[in-house]
């Protein structure tokens, strides 16, 4: 945030703006997408305990800048990865620079077969005699992938056989995974999101199927534009499609990719019983 005060020719500029740094990744293509806004580059440790910092393009802070697009960077992860994500306040002080701070923190996660814990404590521990300057934050998160048969995708035309096509194939996949409790919420998902390609995009349609701790429907289109729920009136004939996947999903949200976006869905494997 920048302020003036307009009263007061002598008064400066005063301007915050929050580093940030976010990371997507894929556990079915072991992909990650990383992006950076002004904050320190992530430590990746591979499974033979290799660190690397990648090389991002820096970005500006949030609320810095002229509004210029934030650059991810994809690559491809070996499964068992360590990622580590951690404020300034871990690689910087007073008396030594951050690549120093740097260095000290890649030591510390050169143990990858130790647990996230102990990984932790280590990270975390300060120089001897050294308070911390800044506030510390550290999240470590280890990839793992998924079994190809917890996977189903297909691509869909882009014309009106594609909503029923879409929920003929989900429902088939259900059955499959022995989830048939999960067809109609999750049918009607897919029409739902699959309508919405339809109408907003133009290009083929990718739908995805993921069964994990939960289950994840996927629909990616072409439109970058991310949709917006809205309360539709009762005279309304369009606006419910997205209120509608908010109180079938325990959760549902939507994310950037190279070529258009994905909106997913997630719903519990099991009803939950009161």
């Amino acid at each position: 945030m920048a302020e003036e005060d307009a009263d007061d020719p002598d008064h400066t500029f005063t301007v915050e703006g929050a580093t940030c740094l976010y990371a997507v990744y894929d556990p079915v293509t072991r992909t990650c997408s990383i992006a950076r806004a002004g904050h320190p580059p992530p430590a990746i440790v591979d499974p033979q305990g290799r660190v690397v910092f990648p090389d991002l393009p820096s970005g500006t802070p949030l609320g810095i800048g002229l509004g210029i697009p934030y650059e991810a960077v994809e690559m491809e992860l070996p499964e068992g990865s360590l990622l580590a994500l951690y404020t300034d306040g871990l690689i910087e002080s007073r008396d030594h620079d951050i690549e120093m701070g740097m260095h000290r923190l890649a030591t510390a996660l050169t143990q990858p077969s130790h647990s996230l814990e102990e990984l932790c404590t280590r990270a975390t521990e300060t120089c001897p005699g050294q308070a911390p300057s800044d506030d510390i934050t550290l999240l470590l998160v280890r990839t793992r992938s998924l079994d190809p048969d917890r996977v189903a995708s297909w691509t869909l035309p882009s014309d009106q056989t594609a909503v029923r096509s879409a929920r003929h194939m989900a429902a088939h996949q259900l059955t499959e995974w022995g989830l048939e409790n999960l067809e109609d919420p999750t049918t009607l998902i897919v029409s739902e999101l699959v309508t919405n390609a339809l109408r907003h995009s133009t290009g083929p349609i990718g739908l995805r199927l993921i069964q994990h701790q939960v289950l994840t429907c996927e629909v990616f289109d072409t439109n970058v534009s991310s949709p917006r729920m809205r309360h539709a009136q009762a005279t309304d004939e369009n606006g419910r499609g997205l209120f509608l996947i908010a109180q079938l999903s325990r959760r549902w949200g939507t994310r950037s990719v190279s070529d258009g976006k994905v909106v997913w869905a997630e719903a519990d494997l099991a009803p939950s019983h009161a």
